[in-house]
This record gives C-alpha cells, structure tokens and sequence, in this order.
C-alpha cells in the first residue's frame, strides 16, 4: 500500500561542500567530481550516482537509478571549499597525498588549484602527530566559533549559493569520552566554550558552527564531534541534519559484509584477528596511542553488535577480537588490511578464513563522501533534522539515538537507506516478504 509522498524541496541553485580537511579524502573527492563532469571517469562506489532502486513488487520492472528517482544535487551544481592547517592549494595537496595519478590530476588543475583552504581550528594535543602553520588565533573557543562561521557565510556569500553541506575529512581526534557535564546540555557547552574548556576538540567546533548556520553535518572520523546530548540538542533546536562517525571504508566494510554471513548461517567464531598497515596522514596520526583509541573503539564494537554473543552464547560467547593499525611510510595511501578469522562449524569442527585486503582508502572514501553531501543536502530540503540514522550505511561506528543500539549489517543498512527513500516518495517499502507472488 502506497503513503503519502514527503514534499522535498527542489535541489535549486548551487550548493556548497563544506570540507574541515583538505587532505587526500577530500582532494580525492574533489578531483573526482571534476574528472567525472569532464567525462574522464565513472563515478564507481558512489550510490547516489550508479545505484538503482526498485520499486514495487518485481512483476513491475520498475528499477530506476537512484538519482532519477529521488530529487539529488547534481555534480555540476557543487562547489567546495575547507579549512586545512597545511597552506596548499587543493592540486598540490593532491600531488602531496599521491592518491591519484600525475595525468589525472592535471586534468583537473585548473579546478583544483582555484580552491585554497581558510585557516584551520587546530589544538596539537588533540592531533599530537600532526603541526601546521594555517592555524586561525583566537582568545576563546567560542571566538573560534564565529570565525568558522564568518568563512561559512564568506564562501555563501562570494559563491551564491543556495545551501550548503558539511563533511569532516579532518585526521581522528584523541579519544574523548563525552561524560564530563559540558556536554550534557547546550547552555552547558555554549558556557564552557566562553570559558575555552580544555575538553572541547576542534571537531566539536567545526560541527557547533555548521549547525550554528544551518549547515548539515557528517562526521567522517571516529571523533566526538557532534556525537553527545548538548550537540544533539542544538541540531534539533535549529532542524538541521546530523550523521557520523567515521566512513566505513576498507577492513571494517569487509566486516559488515562478512560477519552477517556467518551469523546468517549460524557458523560459530573463536577469534577475529585484524591488522591495518597504512602510511597516509591518518597513518601518522593513529601511530599516537590517543587518536588509535578512539579508531579502536570505533572498529572494535561492530562485530559485537552484528554478533550479539550475548544472543548466541555458543557461537560467539567466547571469540577473540583484536585490532591492530601500524603506521608504515612506504605503503602511503593504498592501506593493507590482514583479517584472520578462526571459525568453527558443525559438531565443533575448526576452519580458517584469512583476507589481504590491499585497498586504496580514500578512493574507497570519496564516493562516501560525495553520497553523504547529496543525501544530507535532500534531508535538509525534506525537512528532516537530527540523526539521520538511515546513513548508517557509511559509518563504522553509527550514531542512533539514545537508548538504542546501532545496525551495523550492511544489508540491514542498505535496506533502511533505501526504504527510506522510498518513504520519502510514497512508494511502497519493500519487505522481501514475496507471499503475495503464491498467494
């Protein structure tokens, strides 16, 4: 039975990509979206972009690309600009991040080159790996704030645009645990960023901002950002859209799609070894034991979720997981994920399943990204605000709200995403139920 169709604003004029980080994701994003508007390149791994949905049942042949479907920003209506603590132009970060070839990029320069980034909001003991000079000065995180939120109305302004979107591309922040009581409510955070708390990260500022101007925003890292009841609280207060944390992109996709096979097919695990060696930025900034904690939590609690060994004592009561990233120059940004996996089947019997996944991270992330910019601009215009728990899609660590547990089968994620846009047009939700096809 059909609903009532959600009246979604039509995606007019031009919209602005916000991008704290202007490193190899975000250059990798930029120089693809230029490429693809060239005819150079396919859009592959965005959803937005080659992805279908079907609708109705399957009699109909009713399949049509998602972003003919749904009312999507185009490619050529986006315009990027960000905030970085290192002072190039986003061509010769690309060339730095060595992601993309020499001949690609040079297609591209000209784009490329005409986007520099505004200096960043940058505290060292949040990144200890990482120093730069393109750092804004302030006397008190909330002058911080209204800095970020004058480059958000500078870019608006200069570029005539209509909306605008925020994704954090930015390096992982150390661990926070967001207990302390400034980050219970909004009057308490707004307090404590006047009194420029030692407990509020860049991210956070970043994110206050957006939301500040009505900006969408979507947290790429494992970082605390927006991830806490006073920032909750504020995007709620103002309608805006909020997602995150951090893009599911090499061992942790793998993860999502394995795990829920096993469990689908009741095979017991008794161990789940994990090793990343990558040697990128974000390499350098987990080799600091703060910034690998908050990685490791974000990695570590998918498997107990799809698992539920607390449901299935006998299969996965007992099983071991370890997660290891190692800092290694030479691979730079081709990361290479090790997963061993011991399982064990009928009557007990042990197996074994290892992978070596020699992946590109941020060609694996950048369409991620470009989806999270189309999809939040749509909530926005479809008068959506909060968590938008149906991107749980792209995050390893999804944000839910409070008092629930986050869907971490990809599958799962998937059907959510798309029921949701089927939701969003009036059309049917699809069950995969199929009865009526016998009845």
């Amino acid at each position: 039975m059909s609903q009532k169709e959600i009246k979604i604003a039509d995606p007019k004029g031009k919209l602005g990509v916000l991008l704290p980080g202007l490193g190899a994701v975000a250059t990798t994003l930029i120089a693809g979206v230029e490429a693809i508007k060239k005819g150079i390149a396919q859009p592959v791994g965005s959803v937005t972009q080659m992805g279908t949905i079907r609708l109705g049942k399957r009699t109909e042949n009713r399949v049509p690309k998602i972003k003919d479907f749904i009312p999507l920003a185009g490619l050529e209506d986006l315009v990027f600009g960000g905030w970085d603590i290192f002072e190039d132009n986003c061509f010769e970060a690309a060339m730095n991040a060595g992601v993309l070839e020499e001949k690609l990029l040079n297609s591209v320069k000209a784009e490329l080159s005409e986007i520099k980034p505004w200096p960043a909001v940058f505290e060292k003991k949040y990144v200890k790996k990482l120093d730069g000079t393109n750092v804004k000065k302030a006397a008190t995180k909330m002058e911080l704030v209204e800095k970020v939120r004058e480059d958000i109305q500078n870019f608006k302004r200069e570029n005539n645009l209509e909306r605008m979107v925020m994704v954090w591309c930015g390096s992982t922040e150390v661990y926070i645990a967001p207990e302390d009581d400034i980050y219970k409510d909004l009057a308490s955070f707004e307090k404590a960023l006047v009194d420029n708390h030692a407990g509020i990260a860049p991210s956070m500022i970043y994110a206050y901002a957006a939301i500040a101007e009505g900006v969408p925003y979507a947290n790429g890292a494992p970082n605390t950002s927006a991830d806490f009841p006073a920032m909750m609280e504020f995007a709620r207060q103002k309608g805006v859209p909020v997602i995150g944390k951090d893009f599911k992109t090499g061992q942790t996709l793998m993860k999502t799609i394995l795990a829920p096979g096993f469990k689908a097919r009741h095979l017991g695990i008794k161990g789940w070894f994990s090793t990343n060696i990558l040697g990128n930025r974000d390499g350098e900034v987990l080799d600091d034991p703060d910034s690998f904690k908050a990685k490791e939590v974000s990695k570590l609690g998918v498997l107990d979720y799809i698992l539920q060994p607390e449901v299935y004592p006998d299969l996965y009561g007992d099983m071991y997981h370890k997660v290891r990233i190692n800092y290694y120059p030479p691979r730079g940004d081709n990361k290479e994920g090790w997963d061993n996996i011991d399982i064990f089947g009928w009557l007990g019997y042990d197996m074994q399943i290892k992978i070596d996944f020699l992946c590109r991270d941020s060609i694996l992330a950048a369409p991620i990204v470009l989806d999270l910019v189309l999809f939040m601009d749509l909530a926005a215009r479809a008068g959506m605000n909060g968590i938008q728990e149906w991107l749980s899609f792209y995050f390893k660590s999804p944000m839910v709200a409070e008092g629930l547990y986050p869907e971490h089968d990809i599958f799962i994620q998937l059907m959510k995403l798309k029921n949701t846009l089927r939701h969003l047009k009036g059309e049917e939700l699809i069950t995969h139920l199929g009865l009526e096809y016998y009845d």
